[in-house]
């Protein structure tokens, strides 16, 4: 077959020659073809979204002025004769990089699984058979099915169309969707003016069809376009931006504080050597060598986390996000309820029946209401039920004893209780066939067929929202005739409506129009008049178990739980009092919104918990309002429409089973289960992740602080220099490395949900990490430095120096204690509760046994072996940082715990 989109005009050629020219069918592939294929030409990706290599991540770790200082440092340190402390020194850089490359690896496979799980799909005809497939796995010569909602995974050449359109804005700039037609073209026809071709990465809008692929990946139109924006890096949190800054801050600041240094040191009369070595000292200390690298591992690991736990974040930004949410707004079917419709209640006839029966199983009975229902009353039903079964393309099939569905859930239970009522869709569908389809729409508001009957004649069946088909009605069945549809019927049915609706009921109606033999195509006029109404179907889809302790978390969390639906005001409100939502809130319905101003809005949404009957402008107009009073908004959409809203809201969240690939390619976060308690648990993962870094982060910064503050504080009361840079090194390197990742999994602590949402833009160092820093450094400085001076006066400079660098070292054990939780005593929080960080405080106390008890630590580090008593004084000197956190925390100096 032909190779590429760019050497061959796929527009132009006719439908005949197409498939030859392709070597398919219209059948599709067969799975065997399909792979060959698929090692010819690749998979069907854009090589600019493909993450970093490994080179390319090797190359990250180096260039890092951070990384340059040290080298500086190293270089000194050799100029001033110190070769083995340059030689450590650059084995650190060395270790620090194949760290760093090791740590973002594994990070950037995370995030690789995390795209694998949120990459688009498509359905493709193999083997005979439509089958779902991920968008990679999509190779020339696939016939794609199209519907309303998908993404164009590749460059395609329609065959067969049913009223499609395609919003190609993403590709030719054009703001209105295309309609789209089979069918050659001119050769030199425009790309915009291409209407027999999809292209890839654009959306359909509207209707339905089927489309050959010609070329996939690089090949594509839009893969033209990427090779200009090839090599584009991977998105940045806001926090990774500042905490980016702050290291070149502190990188900075350690740079003139040992020029500073130096030159007070020369102005006092230390000597040139000892006070180049004692600003080598600061200036490394000053340098936070992890932070970068951790930041991205723990936010790595963290979203890793929340996708096991069915959300996959899109954009990392979504995670700092997640804990400053004051809103969520949520659609109500099958996020807050189980997405499976149920139909309990029937109006045919004139008369009301009950349904048995849950679920999609088609186990049940359908029995008139009342004593006096005669027996062949249940047999009046049967004209709406008919059109249930005919004009529906779901699917229920049995899989490991359960009835599930394949298509839209209220279709399936429209057909679910079909069944119950005896009929078979195989024979009716023999005797009816279909022939032409209006497809369904959220403007239309109803979907119909046509078919043919037994008696030669056509027949046109509707099913959709009552107060739409009740308009285009011009009889109803009553007693099983047909009658003319008075103003006094009319008024009966709408209380039926009503009242079915207060049950919490979701109300579709049918309603048929019988045409001559000869009509062949259905145009949407003949579905707007002159209908006759069959009846009302009253389905319930129930709320998840799970939705009513998600509603009572959220409240507890600080979040104002907020429900949107296009069903009918009654239901919405029954379901939104059945999970809570409503105990203190209003209900608004789409007309009530219309005919608010912004002004009016603005008031509104401070007190309303249930929108209904709305569109997806509506949910826009309803979240730019909610964000005009500074709510964070969390907005869940699956459909087409919903993507504005999805975008513009500072969260955007689409339903992974039931939402759209467009709905899903403009949200930030995809559920795969489709729940509203996932995105609870997803507040409360960002929550317990944001935490997590700022416990890694006020870890760090508290070892440069006591380091730098230790070296001043001996320059300025005349004592030696208490640590060499390569003890500091160690210490922020290997001890800090050994808690720095644990710390970052910390599990989530009792007090989670109870704190109120983070205010956007936040500072990380605030007022209270400032205050903890200001407060612990000095007792770590003091210690260290009171130790030093202590063993350099009674044994010498060499033993002192050890003693300061193990004390040093035990801080940072106990401040590993204290950087789990920042108003929480680590009793209440459990001892045990992280065991990896229990590990890594063993391994770094084992490696300084190694490092001062040993003669390669000795020529490393210049260190003495210490003696026992020694020891047990530097534990007892260094637990003083954890006590004494432990009273503040009693104390509630950071704050009080809830």
């Amino acid at each position: 077959m032909e190779r590429a989109q760019s050497s061959v005009d796929w527009h132009a050629i006719a439908q005949r020659e197409l498939m030859s020219r392709l070597d398919g069918s219209e059948d599709g592939l067969t799975s065997d073809a399909a792979s060959a294929r698929l090692a010819e030409f690749g998979p069907n990706a854009l090589e600019a979204e493909e993450g970093a290599g490994p080179l390319r991540l090797l190359l990250r770790q180096v260039h890092n002025p951070l990384i340059y200082l040290l080298i500086a440092a190293a270089v000194v340190s050799l100029m001033a004769g110190k070769t083995v402390d340059s030689a450590v020194i650059f084995g650190v850089v060395v270790l620090n990089t194949i760290l760093g490359f090791f740590q973002e690896w594994r990070a950037e496979g995370a995030l690789a699984a995390l795209r694998k799980m949120s990459a688009p799909h498509a359905r493709v005809r193999r083997d005979g058979e439509i089958v779902d497939v991920d968008a990679p796995h999509v190779v020339p010569g696939d016939v794609l099915v199209l519907e309303t909602g998908d993404r164009v995974v590749a460059d395609a050449r329609l065959l067969r169309t049913e009223e499609l359109q395609v919003d190609e804005s993403a590709l030719t700039g054009e703001s209105k969707p295309v309609r789209k037609k089979p069918g050659a073209v001119e050769a030199d026809a425009a790309l915009a003016d291409r209407s027999n071709m999809a292209w890839m990465s654009t959306n359909i809008t509207g209707g339905r069809g089927e489309a050959v692929v010609v070329a996939t990946g690089m090949d594509t139109e839009m893969g033209r376009i990427a090779h200009a924006v090839r090599g584009s890096e991977r998105e940045q949190t806001p926090l990774q931006k500042r905490m980016h800054k702050l290291g070149m801050l502190l990188g900075g600041t350690g740079i003139v504080l040992a020029f500073a240094i130096f030159g007070l040191g020369l102005l006092r009369g230390y000597e040139y050597f000892e006070m180049l070595m004692f600003s080598v000292a600061v200036a490394v200390s000053a340098i936070p060598e992890g932070l970068p690298a951790v930041i991205s591992v723990t936010l790595a690991l963290g979203v890793r986390r929340m996708a096991d736990h069915h959300a996959i974040i899109r954009r990392l930004p979504a995670v700092e996000t997640l804990g400053s949410t004051t809103v969520i707004c949520s659609d109500k079917t099958g996020t807050i309820t189980q997405n499976q419709m149920t139909v309990q209640r029937l109006w045919a006839s004139g008369r009301l029946f009950d349904v048995t029966g849950g679920g999609y199983a088609p186990e049940g009975e359908i029995t008139p209401e009342g004593e006096d229902a005669p027996p062949e009353a249940r047999q009046a039903a049967e004209p709406l039920l008919r059109i249930g079964v005919l004009a529906n393309n779901a699917r229920l099939r049995r899989e490991e004893g359960r009835w599930l569905a394949d298509g839209n859930p209220s279709e399936a239970g429209l057909l679910a209780v079909g069944v119950k009522a005896g009929l078979d869709r195989d024979e009716l569908e023999q005797s009816q066939p279909r022939l032409d389809e209006v497809p369904f729409s959220s403007d239309r508001k109803y979907m119909a067929t046509l078919h043919s009957s037994p008696e030669g004649t056509r027949i046109v069946l509707v099913k959709g929202a009552p107060d739409r088909l009740l308009n285009y009605c011009s009889h109803v069945l009553i007693d099983g005739e047909r009658a003319e549809l008075t103003d006094e019927l009319r008024e009966r049915i709408e209380r039926v409506n009503q009242d079915l609706a207060g049950e919490a009921l979701r109300v579709m109606a049918g309603a048929y129009r019988e045409f001559d033999p000869d009509k062949e195509a259905l145009e949407e006029a003949d579905v707007e008049a002159d209908l006759t109404l069959a009846g009302l179907w009253g389905m319930m889809d129930p709320p998840r178990a799970e939705s009513t302790n998600a509603v009572a978390d959220a409240k507890r969390a600080g979040i104002r739980p907020v429900m949107i639906t296009g069903d009918h005001a009654a239901t919405a409100s029954a379901v939104a009092g059945m999970v809570g939502i409503t105990e203190d809130s209003d209900v608004l319905d789409g007309a009530a919104l219309d005919r608010m101003d912004e002004s009016a809005l603005a008031e509104a949404v401070t007190h309303t918990g249930v929108y209904a009957r709305v569109s997806p402008a509506h949910k826009l107009r309803i979240m730019q309002a909610l964000q005009g009073h500074g709510d964070v908004v969390a907005m869940t959409g699956d459909g087409v429409n919903d993507a504005p809203a999805l975008k513009g809201a500072d969260i955007g969240v689409a339903m992974g089973r039931a939402g759209t690939e467009v709905a899903k390619e403009a949200a930030d976060m995809v559920l795969t289960d489709d729940n509203f308690a996932t995105i609870i648990n997803a507040v409360k993962e960002g929550r317990v992740i944001y935490d997590n870094l700022r416990g890694v982060i006020f870890f760090l910064l508290s070892a440069n602080a006591g380091e730098i503050t230790t070296l001043v504080a001996a320059l300025m009361i005349g004592l030696d220099l208490p640590l060499l840079a390569t003890m500091i090194l160690w210490v922020n390197l290997v001890t800090a490395g050994a808690c720095t990742i644990p710390l970052g999994i910390e599990p989530p602590h009792a007090d989670v949900l109870t704190e109120k949402p983070r205010r956007p833009g936040q500072r990380v160092l605030n007022a209270v990490m400032l205050r903890r820093l200001a407060l612990l450094t000095p007792l770590m400085a003091g210690g260290t430095l009171g130790l030093f001076a202590w063993r350099n006066h009674t044994i010498g400079l060499e033993y002192g120096r050890t003693m300061a660098f193990t004390a040093m070292v035990g801080f940072e054990w106990f401040q590993a204690l204290n950087a789990r939780s920042e108003r929480m005593s680590a009793f209440r929080i459990g001892l045990l509760s992280n065991r990896w960080l229990l590990l890594g405080v063993g391994i770094a106390i084992g490696l300084q046994v190694l490092v001062v008890q040993t003669p390669l630590g000795r020529l490393l580090f210049d260190t003495r072996p210490l003696q026992l008593l020694d020891w047990l004084l530097i534990v007892l000197v260094a637990s003083s940082i954890w006590i004494f956190d432990e009273i503040l925390k009693r104390l509630g100096v950071h704050g009080r715990a809830k």
